[in-house]
């Protein structure tokens, strides 16, 4: 047997990416620390030395057609439903139509409430001749967007973008949009709730009460 061909180093390994990966870092950290009491899913394109300091929490990254990390699976996450408050999913190989299935996952896998940071690399920014040729594809939030509605999840109408312009830098401070940034992140939360039953009789009726008397009072003053 010929032994197998090595594989080229991925973009973000590389200092042209690892520029975008750490102007990332700051908001990754902070997404990962929203929710302490409930437990994180972080899926990487590279592997991490040391997840941030931010509580309970998985981190895998990608390989080949699926996962390794704590442990390796295929692209199906073999992770109990609704187990995560938070979940990163920071550059997914391919396009946003590749994806369906992982954002349909990571739908599942979040709680009711939870939320979704999605980076992505931005078509429209000059650092994109950085990244030509290297089996990336990029693509507006516009896209995303329908993607994760399609996969049951309520994205925020306004990106960050993030990141490089065009020298090899973090960029600076996020501003509101993708622009003319290198990459962006997109949130989107899980906004399916469980149905609850309507307390009825005496307590609604005593709190529509003390409801009425704190009007009576504002309007004396």
């Amino acid at each position: 047997m010929h032994p197998e061909a090595p594989q080229p180093p991925c973009w973000f390994s590389l200092a042209e990416g690892r520029a975008v990966l750490d102007a990332e870092a700051p908001l990754l950290a902070e997404a990962l620390r929203q929710r302490p009491a409930q437990p994180w899913l972080w899926l990487a394109p590279l592997p991490v030395d040391a997840a941030p300091d931010s509580g309970r929490g998985w981190q895998l990254q990608a390989d080949g057609n699926g996962w390794r990390g704590a442990f390796r699976c295929a692209a199906g996450l073999p992770l109990a439903s609704e187990a995560f408050g938070t979940i990163v999913l920071q550059h997914p190989s391919g396009r946003p139509a590749d994806n369906q299935g992982l954002l349909q996952e990571c739908a599942r896998l979040l709680v009711p409430g939870g939320r979704l940071c999605l980076f992505a690399l931005n078509p429209l920014a000059p650092y994109r001749l950085r990244w030509r040729g290297q089996g990336l594809h990029a693509a507006e939030p516009l896209s995303w967007r329908k993607r994760l509605r399609a996969a049951g999840l309520t994205p925020e109408p306004v990106s960050l973008g993030l990141g490089p312009r065009w020298q090899v830098d973090t960029g600076g401070d996020p501003g509101q949009g993708a622009g003319m940034r290198a990459a962006y992140l997109l949130c989107a939360d899980k906004r399916r709730l469980p149905l609850t039953p309507v307390r009825q009789g005496a307590p609604r009726l005593a709190t529509a009460a003390a409801f009425r008397g704190s009007l009576d009072g504002q309007a004396l003053q």
